[in-house]
């Protein structure tokens, strides 16, 4: 057996993995690995974007839309530390990737060499991304390197996914054993474990029993790839559908049996059916506090008096919020499958049982329908924020990917976006993180080189990360970021309104010592972005925007449209959200209902 360098080992390992991409940036504690990189440049291409947590995040969005894992690759001390933001971002919402981080050389340990950290045990940084990933490994020789890795790759992807720290010091990059490249590690969805037989006729009998059920799906169902069998189970018995955000896409959008987000923003009937219903079939997803309206019953739930069948491939979310009726870990597709064999071989169990709660929850869609819609065709400057998502989505193809940011666009989009395919609208839903979707459409574009990306971002989100446009520029990514521009942290300003009374700030942007009233301040996006080597144009009334993104679309080339929006509309709100001790708002557009 010949020796070979740890960095070689790392980057061989990445071949025979084929993963097609590392998103880093160099420094001194990882340019001992660059090298090895350079001797695989063409099967493993190094994407180097402008700042680190923009790597995380693009790392994150190519797993939802691919499913498979990238790597990052960061240096020792701010470099990696740059990296919290995104890994705690891939872990709540369940997203992995590999995030190689540099350390200091083994000999130096403990010594306070240049970005040590030591305070409690020698090259601690595993310990500040302890809370953000699912584990972390520190092999410190080379020797320990092939564990490490086929370790690092399982983890990732079994059972729930999640992103793996490996921390690798300096020296280790460079030095040399007599070591074997590791065997093939798993790959997403080789484990799905399914139900018990008694749970899966447990489950039926709960479905016989009742009169107005629903599904409620999230990332569990979206990562399982269960679309298919949770569309025909519906189908088969006529049964509404919820969906979370990162749920969204895995049921057809555009069937009258799909019901869109619950909670304080979402849409009408999806609270509705879900505060009627007498039995919630829950999968792969879990009860926060915004899909719930913070937990009181009757506003988007009716635990414990709905029951509640919960199937999620975590034990940890079983009954985390509300103790489920009966609890199942089980993979999402399989379980939908085991319980679509048991309905079929049902006879006496089909779509007519369930017609005359299919006619209330028409009657809700159709209540909200009349609510909402006159506003999509309101022509107006600024743009109302109903005319900007019925825009986009009339204009993009339906293979596009859609990335959101975390703001109040999000609100609106959560509340009306009709995603056409699964993995195809990305959401910072659990950590709700800025950056998120201005940095992920640049690797969800690397994942799926021939669609349209676009990015809906907040102004605010988008100035934290605007160097994003350069590196579509610089690695030719046809990325289009939509800037929803308020002049205002606009979900935080409109909290100052909903709850303080209009006592506004620190959230709207103004020009100099300027207070409300004042002139409205931010930078030219568009000319920003022509200052990168991109596209830009800037809108401000409705009849520019579908022209706007047409051209866009066409050009494929990077491209920044600047849509200023109107701040003084807010989406309705059909559940409530609270912030306790503050107390919460009654819903806009509908009433609680306790059973």
């Amino acid at each position: 057996m010949s020796k070979i360098k740890g960095g070689e080992l790392i980057a061989q390992y990445l071949v025979q993995q084929k993963v097609p991409y590392v998103f880093g940036i160099c420094g001194h504690g990882n340019v001992g690995i660059l090298d090895a990189l350079y001797q695989v440049r063409d099967k493993l291409q190094l994407i180097s974007p402008r700042h680190e947590q923009c790597a995380g995040h693009m790392a994150d969005a190519y797993f939802r839309v691919k499913h498979s894992p990238v790597a990052t690759l960061t240096s020792t001390g701010p470099g990696s530390a740059n990296l919290v933001m995104s890994l705690a971002t891939a872990l709540s919402d369940s997203s992995a990737f590999l995030a190689i981080t540099a350390n200091v050389p083994t000999s130096q340990a403990n010594r306070g060499p240049f970005q040590e950290i030591y305070k409690h045990n020698q090259s601690d940084f595993p310990s500040v991304l302890r809370p953000v990933v699912k584990r972390s490994f520190q092999p410190t020789r080379v020797d320990m390197l092939p564990l490490a890795l086929r370790q690092s790759f399982d983890t990732m992807v079994t059972g729930r996914p999640g992103p793996v720290n490996l921390d690798i010091p300096y020296n280790v990059f460079q030095e040399e054993d007599e070591v074997a490249l590791p065997p093939a590690s798993h790959r997403h969805g080789e484990h799905r474990p399914g139900a018990s037989g008694a749970d899966v006729a447990a489950a039926l009998a709960l479905l016989a029993a009742s009169q107005r059920p629903v599904f409620f799906i999230g990332q569990g169902a979206t990562l399982a790839e269960a679309g298919p069998e949770i569309t025909a189970l519906s189908q088969r018995l006529g049964i509404p559908v919820i969906t979370s955000p990162n749920g969204m896409g895995c049921v057809p959008a555009d069937d009258a049996l799909t019901l869109g987000f619950i909670g304080r923003n979402g849409a009408y009937p999806a609270n509705q059916a879900g505060r009627h219903a007498d039995l919630v079939i829950t999968i792969g997803t879990r009860f926060d506090d915004r899909s719930s309206s913070t937990w009181h019953p009757g506003y988007s739930w009716n635990f414990p008096k709905t029951k509640l069948l919960h199937v999620d491939i975590d034990p940890q979310e079983l009954g985390r919020n509300y103790p489920p009726t009966l609890g199942i870990i089980a993979d999402a597709k399989t379980f939908t499958a085991q319980l679509l064999a048991a309905v079929v071989a049902k006879s006496d169990l089909d779509a007519t049982r369930f017609a005359g709660w299919r006619g209330e929850v028409a009657g809700w869609q159709a209540e909200w329908e009349a609510f909402v819609r006159p506003h999509f065709s309101e022509a107006t400057s600024p743009l109302r924020p109903e005319y900007v998502v019925g825009a986009v989505q009339d204009m993009l193809p339906e293979d596009a990917i859609l990335s959101l940011d975390s703001g109040v666009h999000h609100n609106w989009f959560m509340q009306f976006w009709k995603p056409r395919r699964p993995q195809s609208m990305l959401n910072s839903w659990g950590y709700s993180s800025m950056g998120f979707g201005v940095c992920g459409i640049l690797g969800a574009q690397l994942a799926a080189p021939d669609r349209p990306c676009v990015a809906v971002v907040g102004d605010g989100g988008f100035m934290m990360a605007p160097h994003v446009v350069a590196t579509a520029v610089e690695y030719n990514l046809p990325c289009i970021w939509v800037v929803w521009n308020n002049f205002a942290w606009g979900a935080i300003r409109d909290i100052q309104y909903g709850l303080f009374d209009g006592r506004e700030i620190g959230t709207a942007f103004y020009k100099g010592s300027q207070g409300p009233g004042g002139e409205r301040y931010n930078p030219d996006f568009a000319a920003l972005a022509r200052a990168c080597g991109a596209a830009g144009v800037t809108v401000t009334r409705s009849e520019d925007l579908r022209g706007a993104l047409a051209q866009a679309i066409s050009n494929k080339r990077p491209c920044v449209i600047d849509v200023h929006v109107d701040a003084e509309v807010r989406p309705p709100s059909t559940g409530t959200w609270q912030l306790p001790p503050i107390p919460f708002k009654e819903p806009a557009y509908g009433k609680p209902w306790v059973a």
